[in-house]
């Protein structure tokens, strides 16, 4: 008698964290052959600190009680925090849509690989872009400006708080905005309007106690404010707060709403978010 077949071993499939990680490889060598975005995307923060702290070199704030730091110094968290919302928010917005708008979101739906690891693979280029760009700003601010590096623990710890939901914050609202966009050749034109106001109204470019109450008013509901905020908590001096409203940090506050916002961007693109066309295509 024929001995009957053996029955091959089961392969296991990769995980989709697995599959996820690798998807963040194949995002980022596409995001490093695009030239022109990676230019835009580092460069810009870098360029605005170097030009705005080469002008106002020898221009100080002042905080009261004799205190006060350079505008190198209280420009770079406003700048590192304006380079989170360009890799998270702008980038995945703008990428989501094109790739919606040529076909590539559709192929990949078709393939085994889960939903989630797409969406991981964006978390991973938006990190490993953020943490390039925010060492080179603080490459740049540290040697060529002589701004200070914080020397607390404390300090880098609501760094890492900050950067991490930051960019968890952008990055999942930047899923949920990509819907609005209905083709890839508008989608600049329509994010970057936003960016923009929003770097104005929430003490990126300015001083933020010295922008109209209604301005603050308004940049307070969203969070690239808070972001800042937080951001110059670590870079200034702990007096430096009489600056900000209520003469006070606010971390709690600043944690707070960044989490609403990521928890309602997350709702919105669960429920909104398309793998292809209206169209179809």
């Amino acid at each position: 008698m024929t001995a009957p077949a053996a029955t091959p071993p089961l392969t296991r499939l990769p995980s989709t964290w697995a599959v996820g990680l690798a998807r963040g490889g194949i995002e980022l060598r596409q995001f490093f052959r695009e030239g022109a975005a990676v230019v835009f995307i580092f460069a810009y923060p870098i360029l605005m600190l170097g030009i705005f702290a080469s002008v106002f070199a020898d221009q100080t704030i002042d905080f009261g009680a004799g205190g006060h730091v350079g505008f190198p110094q209280y420009f770079l968290p406003g700048m590192i925090a304006t380079g989170l919302m360009l890799t998270s928010f702008q980038s995945v917005a703008t990428w989501i849509a094109q790739e919606r708008d040529d076909g590539s979101l559709k192929r990949l739906r078709s393939t085994p690989m889960p939903a989630a690891s797409y969406f991981l693979g964006k978390v991973w280029l938006v990190l490993v872009t953020s943490v390039a760009q925010v060492a080179l700003l603080l490459l740049l601010a540290a040697t060529a400006f002589d701004v200070p590096m914080p020397v607390d623990p404390g300090s880098w710890v609501t760094f890492a708080w900050t950067f991490l939901l930051s960019a968890a914050c952008g990055t999942v609202l930047g899923i949920a905005y990509s819907v609005l966009i209905k083709s890839g050749r508008s989608a600049t034109a329509l994010v970057l309007p936003p960016v923009l106001v929003l770097q104005f109204i929430s003490g990126v470019f300015f001083q933020f106690d010295q922008l109209p109450a209604w301005m603050q008013n308004v940049a307070a509901a969203f969070p690239l404010k808070w972001m800042a905020q937080s951001m110059r908590s670590v870079f200034l001096p702990d007096d430096a707060r009489a600056l900000e409203v209520g003469g006070s940090w606010q971390h709690g506050l600043t944690a707070a709403v960044l989490l609403v916002w990521l928890v309602a961007g997350a709702i919105v693109a669960i429920r909104t978010f398309r793998w292809q066309r209206a169209d179809g295509r």
